[in-house]
């Protein structure tokens, strides 16, 4: 602090009355310290001084510090919470730990990237460098969850669902699944980039991970984490995908073969393996829908002489596509008349539309269309991930439906039963919310192309059967099961055979490839008793599959006959 102006003292009487010397000489300490003062008052504050005081913060400065300080971020250290618990399957207890977690994936320098999430299931008793299988399973989207297999598949915890009808509101119907894959395989859910509590970490944009390749190359680094930390790498490893999840796992499964990684499975689940048939032109995709259409007619009777099950018609619509149907579509506007008329007579009794619908739609009858104009009569429309639910309308004259009828009859159980479970029975906690699409965000974009093996440009529109094929030829004790449901109107059956067959498999390795069928649609799980028959399916390829990886030889068919023909699908 600064000291006091010394005080003048009084002057004496007799020197009041003398000339201003005397004067002067009283007042110079008093002149001393005025000046002094200013140059005080701009010399540097000593040690015992007083700061000055700070600029006092506005009230959006402190709210913008609040924010910042509150906001939540994907943790950079991998994080996981436990429970225990146990499973009944065919009549024998299975206790297992369930996990939510977050895996840290790293660039080749070591820099952190991403965070992602997995809720996982494994035994109790399983160690690391065990022999026990583990699945890692995922959905698609592109940008999706995978809360939707998570609830609804192969976990020991799903909510059951009845068939086919509107979900009710909660309470939910969630408890133990009897069906679950728990008695052979362990299980591992994974969330991607941007979905989910999965977040890019530090100034990794979104980009990063929106896009094929980039996508793949996120999960097979997931992937590769897991099995490195949890020691896994003498386990038997499959992967199990759902919708563009089965995209994802023809380029996945090769790349990471490339790393290293040999796989002993691929499940696909309602797949789409090919995105380029979709291109506006090309009339793949009406062959590929059209024994869909044929299943949804059988189902909601529309068709006469209907036969007593659904894969007799599937059959001949099968024929009809790849036989009278494709030879028109090919012949494009010279197709005569007479022709025309033949093959719309033909269309007509198979999928339940009249004749001059389809021929005024030049034979190719587009999904939308299919879904509004099959029900018309009755005001309904047909969903898309199952053309077993029906939809009304506010418009019943329109050309597409409003909305997917199927779609709105589960989100919301889904969502909701996820929720509670992760925080009422996982304890998971985080301020960061649960994306149900990574399609939520600004900017949203997905960079198609694709590097698939082999030489030649990039592909614009990605078709990774080509990447499974090469994985298949690379890894002969690789095995492939191809799941549908006949009533799948988002990823057609139809269209999985054509491009699973155009894998160019030799006949030995066509053994390794398996289809399967189901009375449901795109969630095949939707339905109890296709769910029930899945999973004896599965455990039975699952049983073939560990034991051919431990036979000297890859395993081969014991006939060539045995192998189906080429140019013949299975039901």
């Amino acid at each position: 602090m600064a000291a006091p102006l010394p005080r003048a003292a009084p002057l004496p009487r007799a020197a009041q009355h003398k000339g201003p010397c005397v004067i002067r000489t009283h007042l110079a300490p008093i002149l001393a310290a005025a000046i002094l003062v200013p140059a005080l008052a701009s010399s540097p504050l000593s040690a015992q001084d007083t700061p000055p005081r700070p600029k006092a913060a506005s009230a959006a400065d402190r709210a913008k510090e609040e924010v910042e300080a509150a906001w939540a971020h994907a943790p950079v250290d991998e994080q996981e919470v436990r429970h225990r618990d146990s499973v009944t399957i065919a009549g024998r207890r299975y206790p297992y730990t369930a996990s939510a977690g977050t895996l840290t994936l790293r660039n080749v320098e070591g820099k952190p990237t991403a965070s992602m999430f997995y809720t996982a299931y494994t035994l109790d008793g399983t160690k690391p460098g065990t022999k026990r299988p583990v699945t890692f399973l995922y959905n698609g989207g592109p940008g999706s969850p995978s809360f939707w297999l998570r609830m609804g598949s192969f976990a020991p915890i799903r909510i059951r669902t009845t068939n086919p009808e509107f979900i009710r509101p909660a309470p939910y119907d969630v408890g133990p699944n009897p069906d679950s894959l728990l008695d052979k395989t362990d299980l591992v859910f994974l969330d991607a980039i941007g979905t989910g509590y999965s977040r890019p970490l530090g100034d990794t944009k979104p980009e990063a991970f929106y896009g094929t390749d980039e996508d793949a190359d996120a999960f097979a680094r997931g992937i590769l984490r897991y099995v490195t930390k949890y020691g896994r790498w003498m386990s038997p490893k499959f992967l199990l995908g759902e919708s563009y999840g089965t995209l994802r796992s023809g380029a996945l499964a090769y790349q990471l073969q490339e790393r290293g990684m040999a796989l002993n499975g691929v499940v696909l689940l309602s797949s789409i393996m090919n995105y380029g048939y979709r291109q506006p032109g090309l009339d793949q995709v009406y062959l590929n829908y059209l024994p869909s259409y044929a299943a949804t007619a059988w189902y909601h009777n529309r068709i006469a002489n209907r036969p007593a099950d659904v894969a007799t018609i599937v059959a001949e619509a099968r024929a009809f596509a790849t036989g009278p149907y494709m030879s028109a579509l090919a012949k494009g506007q010279s197709i005569s008349d007479a022709e025309r008329d033949q093959v719309a007579q033909r269309m007509s009794q198979l999928t339940g539309l009249g004749v001059d619908f389809i021929k005024r739609a030049n034979l190719r009858v587009d999904l939308p269309r299919f879904q509004k104009e099959l029900l018309r009569g009755s005001a309904r429309t047909v969903g898309r991930f199952d053309s077993r639910y029906t939809g009304i309308d506010t418009d019943a004259a329109g050309e597409r439906p409003e909305t997917d009828a199927s779609s709105d009859a589960i989100s919301g159980a889904y969502i909701a039963s996820f929720s509670d479970y992760l925080g009422s029975t996982l304890k998971y906690e985080t301020e960061l919310p649960y994306r149900q699409s990574a399609r939520d965000a600004a900017g949203w974009t997905w960079n198609w192309k694709h590097a698939a093996p082999g030489p030649g440009q990039p592909q614009n529109n990605p078709n990774t059967a080509i990447d499974l094929g090469a994985a298949m030829r690379a890894n002969p004790y690789l095995k492939v099961l191809s799941m549908n449901g006949y009533y799948d109107m988002a990823t057609p059956f139809f269209g999985t055979e054509n491009d699973l067959g155009h894998m160019m498999l030799d006949r030995a390795q066509q053994a390794n490839l398996r289809f399967t069928y189901y009375p449901a649609g795109h969630m095949t799980y939707l339905n109890p008793e296709a769910l029930h028959q899945m999973k004896a399916d599965l455990a039975q390829w699952y049983d073939e599959a560990v034991s051919d990886a431990r036979s000297a030889t890859p395993p081969v068919p014991a006939t060539t006959s045995s192998a189906t023909p080429p140019n013949q699908m299975p039901n």
